[in-house]
């Protein structure tokens, strides 16, 4: 308990609010790290996750380099990435990048490949060209799906960019090393409770954006209303029956 008052001490500490290395300053350097990472792993995955789930080809390997991205541990490869490139930010965001790629690329392939088949065969039998039945069909209603993975991405992102202040000082996990360094506990909480709030934050728009991104037809088509069938009495063999009744 007197941990979780110093670090609402600390929080609320108008020290803390103003001049260099204030909250502010490493929130925005939290931000900007997270920002730059998701969109050069979204750049590279994407596209590629795009081209899986359209063509249905290369699915095992994306799940297996996916895996095997998931298996490396942030912290080794930031170590190697910092003695191979230096103190900086350019090692914390490779690193972060090689993080990001699998959630993105199993919310893209995963997102085209929701799409009905025979959706997709009625738009070409229609005569869509396949960029066409990309970015009018499989993309809107893929959509949700890709936001969902694009979701998951960012909150890895913003948890784990703490990890730049390892060797760059910039973002909330600065007050985290620096809190452990000087054995300032509350300060460590209080850097803590900043990534969980700003992830929170985040997530919550993303939750909203998710349902904003479904195309409003298949909204209307998960409505009750248009799920049960309406009643009117149809002639069958000289016996009238109920449809929706049945």
């Amino acid at each position: 308990m007197n941990l979780f008052l110093d670090a609402l001490a600390w929080l609320f500490d108008p020290a803390q609010w103003s001049g260099s290395g204030s909250i502010p300053q490493r929130i925005g350097e939290h931000v900007w790290i997270s920002l730059v990472v998701l969109l050069i792993a979204s750049a590279i995955a994407l596209p590629v996750g795009a081209i899986i789930g359209h063509s249905g080809r290369g699915r095992e390997v994306a799940i297996r380099v996916s895996g095997g991205l998931r298996a490396l541990p942030t912290l080794g490869v930031l170590t190697l990435f910092g003695l191979w490139i230096g103190i900086g930010l350019s090692a914390p965001i490779l690193a972060l990048v090689i993080l990001a790629i699998p959630p993105l690329l199993a919310g893209a392939y995963a997102g085209f490949e929701s799409v009905d088949r025979h959706t997709i065969d009625a738009a070409r039998a229609v005569g869509m060209r396949e960029s066409q039945i990309v970015g009018k069909v499989e993309l809107p209603l893929g959509m949700p799906i890709l936001v969902g993975g694009i979701r998951s991405a960012t909150l890895q992102i913003i948890a784990t960019a703490t990890l730049a202040a390892f060797i760059a000082d910039a973002g909330l996990g600065r007050f985290i090393f620096e809190g452990l360094k000087i054995r300032d506990y509350g300060e460590m909480l209080g850097g803590s409770i900043l990534v969980i709030i700003l992830a929170l934050v985040v997530d919550g728009c993303f939750a909203v954006t998710q349902r904003l991104v479904v195309p409003a037809g298949v909204r209307a088509a998960r409505s009750p209303e248009l799920r049960s069938a309406p009643a009117r009495p149809r002639a069958v063999v000289g016996h009238a029956i109920n449809e929706g009744n049945q």
